[in-house]
Parts: structure tokens; sequence; C-alpha cells
């Protein structure tokens, strides 16, 4: 017992030595070790073991089994068997999403089952090898990078509407970068055609392109009016990405995002165009931080006018003269001023004729464009009809916006039926002049008052049933004909 207890002190006293002749570690040494270690995503799964964390290699033997062409990253971020969206991975072998990267994960499972090896991060842009879990660094995978994330200079924005260089996909396919199609989900042309529109307004591409030039607006905590946002510039950046594998986008998130935001109001199925834009248009505006000033956001510089309404109550017409007349000198049938905010203008169209022409076919009318604009100029009046009471009101223009929406409405609605206005109006396609029905103190204030054409939305068809398609204008072949 006396030489254990010996033997005991003994080892004791030897480990306090060496304890004491080992020298304290420097910040550098700890510098070293933790470098050493390898760092977790923080959108990564729990913890791996150590032997089973990713090691970094250049090369990799399966690249050459990535098929481009069924890479598909217009669709939402998530999994095709969990349905979730943290962590979400693509296969570059079937374009397929799965969840996860560790083992018993879903994307683990599928490489195993289907010998699909090379994954790409949704999130991180990083590349992924599995079941062998290591990461990829190859430059040859940065168009798709590219693809996924379109990024674009203050040189390349600038220089889009002076090229004509045609970009070829995948497929062979050759597109003009910014004239490209957008999917037809269901019923959602609408929707494609205000978006393929809004994305030829040169101040809102630009600002859209660059991510940094919103990324810094802040919203309360809770708040998913952003995502509108984020979706809207992933979408313009796709539709001027002059490297994408496909000649047309799909907006499948961008459209989830709309139908999420406003609370179902807008879905795949037909709608109207003009009040899907007063929606877009004012909610980009809050979610970008708006306010009631001009210059509060991108939308504001871009779209708001200012016009002044004059409007006088009108007495009912089942009443004599003489009650008119005293009605009329009542305060509540004074003629009064608002001043009021506008993001487009509603043109109306004259009624049809009701008569057939003596080839018993139906007279299209035509109406001149400046004929419509008349009823901004201050002078001309229109009865509006309420339940109870009607009103005569008179629209003048105080200022014109950079770029002036047009809305020229041609759908009646009644109880029963919705009727379609057949009547064409001509319009130029270049310099038109809105001076004309601005007033000399109103045409002083403004430099310029000439307008040429950017887009178009026509409807083809019957009511509700029809399709719509949008014309748009590449700025280079304006300079080539001018």
């Amino acid at each position: 017992m006396a030489n254990k207890t010996l033997s005991a002190d003994f080892l004791k006293g030897m480990a306090i030595k060496i304890a004491k002749k080992r020298k304290p570690r420097t910040q550098e040494e700890l510098k070293r070790e933790l470098e050493e270690l390898d760092p977790i995503e923080e959108d990564e799964e729990p913890p791996i073991p150590k032997r089973e964390r990713v090691r970094t290699y250049r090369l990799c033997p399966y690249l050459d089994t990535i098929n481009r062409q069924v890479l598909d990253f217009d669709f939402e971020k998530l999994c095709s068997v969990s349905l979730s969206r943290i962590n979400v991975y693509a296969c570059l072998v079937c374009g397929k999403y799965f969840q996860g990267r560790g083992n018993n994960t879903h994307a683990y499972t599928h490489s195993v089952s289907e010998s699909h090896h090379v994954f790409l991060n949704l999130h991180t842009l990083r590349f992924y090898c599995l079941p062998d879990n290591y990461e990829i660094i190859d430059s040859s995978l940065d168009d798709i990078k590219y693809v996924l994330n379109p990024t674009f200079t203050s040189e390349q924005i600038q220089s889009m509407d002076c090229s004509d260089k045609l970009s070829r996909a995948i497929d062979g396919t050759m597109y003009l970068p910014g004239i490209v199609g957008l999917n037809n989900i269901k019923a959602n042309d609408y929707c494609n055609v205000i978006l393929q529109a809004l994305s030829h307004v040169t101040p809102l591409r630009n600002y859209f392109l660059r991510e940094i030039n919103y990324a810094r607006v802040k919203r309360p905590p809770g708040d998913s009016s952003f995502l509108l946002v984020q979706r809207f510039g992933e979408l313009m950046r796709k539709l001027w990405n002059p490297r994408n594998f496909k000649a047309h986008v799909s907006p499948h998130e961008m459209l989830q995002a709309v139908v999420l935001w406003s609370r179902k109001k807008f879905h795949f199925i037909i709608g109207d165009p003009v009040e899907f834009l007063s929606w877009f248009l004012n909610a980009l505006h809050l979610a970008l931080n708006g306010s009631k000033k001009a210059d509060s956001s991108i939308v504001y510089r871009s779209f708001l006018g200012h016009m002044r309404i004059y409007t006088r109550k009108i007495p009912p017409i089942e009443l004599e003269d003489r009650q008119k007349e005293a009605l009329l000198l009542m305060a509540e049938y004074q003629e009064t001023v608002t001043d009021s905010p506008f993001l487009y203008l509603t043109c109306d169209l004259p009624p049809p004729p009701l008569f057939k022409d003596e080839f018993r076919e139906n007279i299209i009318p035509q109406v001149n464009l400046y004929t419509l604009l008349q009823k901004f100029n201050g002078q001309s009046e229109k009865e509006y009809k309420t339940y109870k009471e009607n009103f005569m009101k008179r629209f003048e223009i105080m200022q014109l916006p950079p770029y002036l929406i047009l809305y020229i409405k041609r759908f009646t609605k009644n109880t029963f039926f919705t009727e379609k206005n057949p009547t064409i109006v001509n319009f130029p396609v270049k310099n038109v002049d809105f001076g004309d029905i601005l007033t000399p103190v109103v045409k002083e204030q403004h430099a310029n008052t000439m307008y040429d054409l950017v887009a178009n939305i026509v409807h083809d068809g019957e009511p509700m049933k029809g399709t719509y398609r949008v014309h748009v204008l590449h700025k280079i072949y304006e300079l080539r004909t001018s």
C-alpha cells in the first residue's frame, strides 16, 4: 500500500512539473488553431462530426455531369420533398431542389440513390460535391452563379440603351437582353404586360438593376412588404441578363409575392392590368418607405404628377327651374377645387355606334389621342353620376411626370355583363406634345412637354376571355432611325 501511495504522489508531482514547463499559447497560435477548424455556415443543418466536415478541393471529377439545359432558377426556392425553404440546394444534374447536405438529408439521399453529385446552395451560392461533402471551387461554374444572381455595374447599365448585341441561350436561341418573354403560367398575362412595360422605364430599371440601391431600406419587424421589392429587383435583373440559359423568364417568384402581399386580390387567373398597375405602384412605393413627398421613392420620381379638380354639384333634373336656381345659391352647390396627385391618367372613349352601316356591318369608329386628352385642359366638363347625386367635373394638369401613363378605358361593366369599346385610337409614336392641354402659366413651368412611346399594352379577344400583349421599344433601333 505504501509503494502504491508513493507511486501516485510521484506521478502527480511529475504532472505538475510538466504543466509548469508548458509555455502559454500566444494569440497567433490560438488564431492558427481556429483557422484549422472548418467553419460551419449559419444556414446549415446541425454541426457535422469533425471527420465529416467540408474539406475544400479545387478539382471535382463530376463537373462534366452538370446539365445546364435543365437548370431553372426562376421558381420558388423550396425543397421538392419537404417543401422547406431552409438550407435548399439545387442538384445541377437534374435541376431539382433538395434540403440539407449532411447525412440523412434529402440532398444526401438523392446524391446516393441517383448518383448526382454536384449541388449548389441557393442562398450562399457555393458548390458542393455529395456524398463526399466537400466544397467545389472552379471558375467554370461562374456562369451558373451569374444566372442565379445576375449583377450589373454602373457602366453596363449606362450602355444598355446603346447596345444591339444579341445574346445566345443554351439551346442556340438568340435574344436581346430586356426583350425576352415572360411565361404565362396560367392566365397571368395581365400581370406580365405590366411588368414588361415597367422594365423599360429607364430610371426604374436602373434603380432595380443594382441591389445596393434598395438594400439599405429598413422595414418594421415582421413586415413582409419588402419581399415585393426584392422579387421585382430579381425579375428585373433576370430580364436584362445577357447570359441567360433561356430566352424567356418565368415570373413565378414575383407572382407568389404579389399573391401574398395583395392578400390574394391578384391571382394567376385573368384580371385587370390597370387595377394591378395601380396596386403595384402604390405597394412598391410604400415598401420603399415612400411618403407623400414627390421625391420619396423611385416610383414617385418617375410617375407622379399633379392635377387640379373642379367639382360642382348638379340639382336634380325633376325639379323646377325656380327650385334649381335656389339650390345653386347654396354653398353645397358651389364649385370646389382640390389638388390631387396621380400616377396615371384615365382617358374616356366616345360610345360606339349603335347602328350598322349600309353593308350591315358595325362601324368601327376612330378617334385621335389629342381629342381624348382634351379632358384635362381645365375647360371640358364631364358628368359623373352616383346613386343619389350627380356632379360635373373638369380637370387641369398642374405638373407632368417624367414618365406619363395613359389608360384608355375600353371596358364598361354593369350588373349583367362587360362591354368592350372597339374604337381605334390614333396616336403618334414620337413627339407627343402635351403642352397643348396645359395652361400658359403651367406650360412655362415645364422645360419639356414632348413624350415618346415606350410601351403599349393591348387586349385581344372578347371581354374577360381575351389575352393581353405588350409592345416595347428598344432604344437602339430608335437611335438608328432618328
